[in-house]
C-alpha cells in the first residue's frame, strides 16, 4: 500500500525550518556558502512545485497531452513496485513543472592526464564524481574555473535525480521531452537509487541503476505485449559503448606511462582521433550510414566527456550476470547486490570484475 500523501504545504513549512540547519551542517567544511545555498534553494523550489499527478490527470483544464503522458507514467510507476520490487512510496506520483529543459547541470572534471574524476563529498549522498548546479550559467562558470586550473571539464544536463528517499521525488517536466518508454526507464533508474545506494561509489550506484533500468524496461515492454527492442539498434548502441570503453582503457594505459607532458598530450589527442576514425568506419561499413552518434563524436573531446560512460556502464554486465545467477528473482538480486555493496571498496570492485567475466 502507498503511504498517504502529507500536505505539501505542511511539508514545505517543515523544510523551511529544517533547511537552514541542514545548510549549517553542510557548510561545516571548506565548501562555499554560495554553492550549497543554490543546492538548498534549488531543492526547495522543486519541492514547492510538486502537485499530485492524480490532480493533474483529473483536471480537464490541463494540457491533454500532459495528462495522457502522466496517466501512462503511473502505469509504469505501479509496475516498478509490483513487478520490479522497487520502493512503493509517493515518489513519481507527483508532478513538478520547472520551466527548463534540465533540472540540474552536472560538471565533471578530471586532471589532464587521468580518468579519475574530481570527487565532491556530501553528508547524505557521500562522494560523487560531479558537482550539480540548478542553473546552467552557474555550471558554465564552475566549468570555466576548472579549465583555468588545467582540468578536463564536461557539462551534462540531467533530466531527473533521486533524493534517495529523503523526499518524495516528482516526475519533472524535464523528463517529459522523451516518449513514454523513456519516461518509464527514468522512473526505474531513479527508484533503483532509492532501493540501493552505496556511499562514495558512483560507479557502483550508476551501473546498478542502469542495469535495473535496462532489465526493467525489457520486462515492461513484455508486460505491455510489445516486441523486444529492435536488435539492430541494441547492437549498435552496444558497439558504440564498447568503442568508448575501449578508448578509456587505452587512455588509462597511456596515462600510466612516464612520458613528458607534450608527448602525452599528443598521444592523447591521437587516441581521441582514433576513436572518431573507428566510429566512422563502423558507421559507414556496418550501420548503413546511421548518424545518430555523430553529434557526440564530433564535439570537442576530453577525459571528462568519457566519465559518464565509465560510471554508468562499466559494471552493468556484472549486474546482468548477478541477475542471471539468482534466476531473475528481483528480491534475491537486490539482496545479492546489497551484499556486494557492503564489501570494502577494493573487494567490491574485484567481485564485480569476476562477475563481468563469468
Amino acid at each position: 500500500m502507498n503511504r498517504p500523501l502529507p500536505s505539501l504545504g505542511l511539508l514545505d513549512r517543515v523544510l523551511r525550518i529544517l533547511f537552514p540547519g541542514v545548510l549549517f551542517l553542510l557548510l561545516n567544511g571548506c565548501a562555499s556558502v554560495s554553492y550549497y545555498g543554490q543546492l538548498v534553494s534549488g531543492q526547495l523550489q522543486l519541492l514547492r512545485a510538486r502537485e499530485p499527478i492524480s490532480s493533474v490527470i483529473a483536471d480537464p483544464g490541463r494540457d491533454q497531452q500532459l495528462r495522457a503522458r502522466l496517466t501512462q507514467s503511473q502505469k509504469a510507476r505501479t509496475f516498478a513496485s509490483h513487478h520490479l520490487h522497487l520502493p512503493d512510496n509517493q515518489s513519481y506520483r507527483l508532478y513538478a513543472d520547472i520551466g527548463r529543459p534540465f533540472v540540474v547541470w552536472n560538471v565533471f572534471a578530471t586532471p589532464e592526464f587521468s580518468l579519475t574524476p574530481q570527487n565532491h563529498c556530501f553528508p547524505i549522498a557521500g562522494c560523487v564524481a560531479y558537482r550539480g548546479y540548478y542553473s546552467q550559467s552557474a555550471a558554465r562558470g564552475e566549468a570555466a574555473l576548472q579549465r583555468l586550473q588545467g582540468m578536463d571539464v564536461s557539462i551534462g544536463g540531467v533530466e531527473a535525480y533521486s533524493t534517495l528517499g529523503w523526499f518524495n521525488d516528482p516526475i519533472i517536466s524535464s523528463m517529459m521531452g522523451w516518449g513514454d518508454e523513456r519516461l518509464a526507464t527514468l522512473i526505474f533508474h531513479e527508484l533503483a537509487h532509492q532501493r540501493l545506494y552505496v556511499k562514495d561509489d558512483t560507479e557502483f550506484n550508476e551501473s546498478f541503476a542502469s542495469f535495473v533500468e535496462q532489465e526493467g524496461t525489457r520486462q515492461w515492454r513484455a508486460f505491455l505485449g510489445l516486441a523486444p527492442e529492435d536488435g539492430v539498434q541494441v547492437q549498435r548502441r552496444e558497439q558504440f559503448l564498447e568503442l568508448i570503453l575501449d578508448t578509456r582503457r587505452q587512455l588509462e594505459w597511456l596515462y600510466a606511462l612516464p612520458l613528458p607532458a607534450d608527448q602525452m598530450r599528443h598521444r592523447k589527442a591521437a587516441t581521441f582521433e582514433r576513436l572518431r576514425g573507428d566510429y566512422r568506419l563502423l558507421r559507414d561499413t556496418q550501420w548503413a550510414g546511421d548518424h545518430r552518434y555523430d553529434a557526440w563524436i564530433n564535439a570537442p573531446m576530453n577525459n571528462a566527456r568519457l566519465l559518464p560512460f565509465g560510471l554508468y556502464d562499466e559494471r552493468v554486465q556484472a549486474f546482468a550476470v548477478l541477475f542471471r545467477q539468482v534466476g531473475g528473482d528481483w528480491v534475491k538480486f537486490y539482496a545479492a547486490a546489497e551484499k556486494l555493496g557492503a564489501l570494502p571498496v577494493e573487494q567490491r570492485k574485484a567481485a564485480l570484475e569476476v562477475l563481468a567475466k563469468s
